[in-house]
């Protein structure tokens, strides 16, 4: 089991939210060879820690400086399972090669320079670089309610341009893997605005929100995809 510290590093921002998804992906991993993984758009290389931790053999990613910004944190636990490569999601350079390719919130940001054309090249290059049988084990940002919607636009400076997506194009992204699951979470812990607030708010989700709010009003989703 994750411990809690290790969770923080892992999901670093809006933490209880996002770490929703950490369940899912255990059971997931479960049946997953201990063999190659891949993160894209690692940043600080959270989902590189976590691969690294469950035995994996992992290539940390990002589009430049993967080393310098992610090696800091895997340091600190004392990894020696993990190097590092600037890789354009979209253009992976592998085939037929990895058992598990993870991401947390890159396929908004792939969207605002390329739309939804580079989104879904993103999600094929994605098949192309599994191994047949192998999973895709993601969380993304939603394009969620009206509201989130809104107040995006109105305080987050990448707000209008970022292209978040809707829970049906990402079915339609994941069309070509042979199965898929996405499940979504998270109303009101996106509105706070500080890590103690979202917390706080997350409680709120937990208790009423995730069951009463529609899927497609809530601003995470998260999934497995199998080749």
């Amino acid at each position: 089991m994750t411990s809690p510290p290790m969770i923080n590093d892992i999901f670093q921002w809006d933490v209880k939210a996002w770490s929703t998804a950490l369940p899912f992906w255990e059971q997931k991993i479960k049946v997953i060879p201990k063999g190659n993984a891949l993160e894209l758009g690692g940043r600080q290389g959270g989902l590189s820690l976590w691969l690294a931790n469950q035995g994996f053999n992992v290539i940390c990613s990002d589009l430049s400086d993967s080393e310098v910004t992610a090696k800091p944190l895997h340091q600190k636990y004392k990894l020696a399972n993990i190097s590092y490569a600037d890789i354009d999601a979209s253009a992976i350079p592998f085939q037929d090669h990895f058992d598990v390719i993870v991401f947390k919130s890159i396929i908004g940001g792939i969207g605002r320079f390329g739309g939804m054309e580079l989104q879904q090249k993103t999600f094929d290059s994605i098949h192309k670089a599994l191994k047949p049988g192998g999973y895709l084990l993601f969380a993304e940002n939603l394009i969620a309610s009206p509201l989130h919607q809104f107040l995006r636009k109105k305080f987050v400076k990448w707000g209008d341009t970022w292209r978040y997506v809707s829970l049906s194009e990402l079915k339609s992204f994941t069309n070509e893997f042979r199965s898929v699951e996405i499940k979504a979470t998270g109303f009101a812990s996106a509105f706070g605005r500080s890590e103690s607030q979202r917390n706080g708010f997350s409680i709120i989700d937990k208790m009423i929100c995730n069951s009463v709010v529609p899927d497609n009003w809530k601003y995470i989703a998260y999934g497995a995809a199998q080749k």
